[in-house]
């Protein structure tokens, strides 16, 4: 069964290409568009190929005056037109009511997969809320830092501290926002974001509760530093030496900083001066390599490089999770510690809440839960069905669905507007840029 993603959504006429027929022609094969809202019928599309003849006999009992039909689309032709066949006696009256009966069922499944989409969205939309005010806390604790170091240590200690109840409770939501960005954009987002990734890899490593805090803290402050830095020497891709040489002051100056709050401890602290250590040796500013590099750091460097390769300054770069998974576990590997970024990977899910992915029945998604232990390439997948309000989405659980599976992942460029407005909607894209690109 395929998702028609042209069609208008519960239009009454036929689309371009579109054929009237009616029931007497259906059969396995035959492509059929619905024309009556979602909510209305039992079948998880408007628009699909039929798959076997109970489909055909389910979609005959609705009765409707005309159907539509892409002929394209079809596997086979429809069958030619003639008078319906109304079932005689007892055996009709039965066959009436086992399509009732299925009907029925069909329609309390559907609405159980409404119900559940309600609740992830019910939990998004908490989420959501929780990371922006948030996300504005930080700001203000930052922007402050440097008329009072110590109080701006307090309020970002208790935004850490309620982030990592709120949304380590719900990873997934979590993840899908720091995907789609749902936050203010700037240095407060991105130091929520690395924060929160940095927990979720700190707690797979198993770090005790006061190690988590210190990391939480030293996670949000990593970039204090960066608050001297001209905005176009930050954004800058192509920094020559001389910019290079100012942006990598950051750590230091972070670190100065961070020193002015007093009491801090020294993990705390290692993660703002060593978060851009690389495990070969090549990073800065000590060029520390190995286990030499302090814990908090190796931990900060890889929730920070993540969130630069999912939100970068230039949004044109901007990968979905699972391509920035990829990418450091087969492009960056030596620059990390490789039992950490192993432990992130596990902790991340190889499809990545976030990501975008087609499935091996042709359909498009977007990975909105993780995987259930066991079964990591069976996340949870919310269709692209533009037929289908998008606040009663279609999720399928692979864990449980059996034949389809992921195809493979999607970069966020090859995809038009229309599809990721309806599977990120929160997310922030240049599309003009994305539009050239075609």
């Amino acid at each position: 069964m395929t998702d028609d993603v042209s069609a208008a959504p519960d239009a009454a006429t036929p689309n371009a290409g579109e054929i009237c027929i009616d029931a007497s022609q259906l059969r396995p094969g035959v492509h059929v568009r619905l024309p009556v809202p979602w909510m209305d019928h039992q079948f998880m599309f408007n628009s699909f190929v039929i798959a076997d003849e109970e489909q055909a006999r389910l979609i005959a009992a609705m009765k409707l005056p005309q159907l539509f039909c892409d002929p394209a689309r079809c596997k086979v032709a429809p069958l030619p037109q003639r008078a319906a066949d109304a079932p005689a006696g007892r055996e009709g009256e039965a066959e009436k009511a086992q399509l009732a009966a299925l009907t029925a069922a069909r329609m309390a499944e559907k609405r159980e997969r409404a119900r559940v989409m309600s609740e992830l969205r019910g939990r998004l939309d908490k989420a959501q809320e929780h990371y922006i005010s948030s996300a504005r806390e930080v700001g203000g604790a930052i922007r402050s830092f440097s008329v009072n170091p110590r109080a701006a240590v307090e309020r970002v200690a208790k935004v850490s501290e309620n982030t990592t109840t709120a949304l380590l409770a719900d990873p997934d939501s979590a993840i899908v926002l720091i995907a789609e960005k749902a936050h203010d954009d700037g240095h407060a987002a991105h130091s929520l974001s690395v924060m929160t990734l940095a927990l979720l890899l700190g707690k797979q490593a198993k770090l005790p509760e006061q190690a988590l805090r210190a990391l939480g803290i030293g996670a949000l402050l990593h970039d204090i530093g960066k608050l001297a830095i001209r905005s176009s020497i930050l954004r800058s891709s192509e920094r020559n030496r001389h910019e290079e040489v100012i942006y990598q002051s950051h750590c230091r100056a972070g670190h100065a900083e961070a020193l002015r709050a007093g009491n801090l401890s020294p993990p705390l602290l290692d993660a703002i001066l060593h978060h851009h250590e690389r495990f070969d040796g090549g990073g800065f500013p000590d060029r520390l390599s190995g286990s030499a590099i302090p814990l908090s750091a190796r931990l900060v460097a890889i929730a920070n490089r993540f969130d630069n390769l999912v939100n970068p300054p230039d949004t044109r770069r901007a990968m979905s999770p699972s391509e920035a998974l990829s990418t450091l576990w087969t492009r960056e590997q030596k620059a990390f510690d490789a039992t950490l970024l192993q432990l992130f990977v596990r902790a991340m899910g190889v499809y990545p809440p976030g990501s975008i992915v087609q499935l091996s029945d042709g359909r498009i998604g977007a990975v909105v839960g993780s995987a259930p232990a066991g079964q990591p390439l069976s996340p949870k997948v919310m269709i692209y069905a533009p037929e289908v309000p998008r606040r009663q989405s279609i999720i399928i659980d692979l864990a449980s669905e059996g034949v389809v599976k992921i195809d493979r992942p999607l970069r966020l460029q090859e995809r038009p507007a229309e599809e990721l407005d309806y599977l990120l909607p929160r997310r922030k894209i240049n599309w003009s840029y994305m539009a050239e690109q075609k």
